[in-house]
């Protein structure tokens, strides 16, 4: 049982360290050996845990997905905040975690063009990360209709206008390169306003 717990932590740490390769070589850059040697092993030794680069590029973004899921999670949990404050907190964090992982983002949009060029649909992709996010924030929407704290709207039109403002910070801030989020934050608390009963 040991080895296994071992080796569950080794993987997670090998997914840590590649992703800050992909984050200073970009995508393409990246070899398996760079990867193997910022780890600290061979590359025989990384093929134990993954069969490409793409499958550790995937299982990084995934690792760094459930932290931030985890950590939303925690907003939401909370019964002393309204459903206000939740969805703020929410927002404001959100953005928070897009600015500290902007240049991850632009490595992101890079391999989603690749998926593209390939004649596969990235959306696809995109999607599949982000559904457990997009259900956070509907039990959020949720629960402020249920206590009556917000009017009585479609989620899914709260849910899109909410995803489309997360979409946007991270154009503004990894494409466009925006260093403040003052705006940005702005732009949530009058979408959280125009729900409020």
């Amino acid at each position: 049982m040991a080895i296994v717990v071992e080796h569950d932590k080794r993987k997670r740490e090998i997914l840590d360290k590649a992703l800050d390769v992909f984050v200073e070589e970009g995508y393409e850059d990246v070899t398996f050996q760079k990867l193997a040697a910022r780890c600290g092993i061979t590359r025989t030794t990384l093929y134990i845990y993954f069969r490409n680069k793409q499958e550790i590029f995937l299982w990084s973004i995934k690792q760094l997905t459930q932290g931030i899921e985890e950590s939303l999670t925690e907003i939401i949990t909370h019964d002393e905040y309204s459903s206000k404050e939740k969805l703020q907190r929410f927002c404001t964090s959100l953005v928070d975690m897009c600015l500290e992982n902007k240049k991850l983002f632009n490595i992101v949009l890079m391999y989603l063009m690749q998926i593209k060029k390939a004649g596969k649909d990235p959306g696809e992709k995109v999607r599949r990360r982000i559904i457990r996010l997009r259900h956070l924030l509907s039990t959020i929407i949720i629960d402020g209709i249920k206590k009556a704290e917000f009017k009585e709207i479609s989620v899914k039109a709260a849910n899109d206008m909410f995803y489309s403002l997360i979409l946007s910070t991270i154009f503004r801030l990894a494409i466009l390169d925006q260093k403040t989020v003052e705006e940005v934050y702005d732009s949530f608390y009058l979408a959280i306003d125009g729900l409020l009963a």
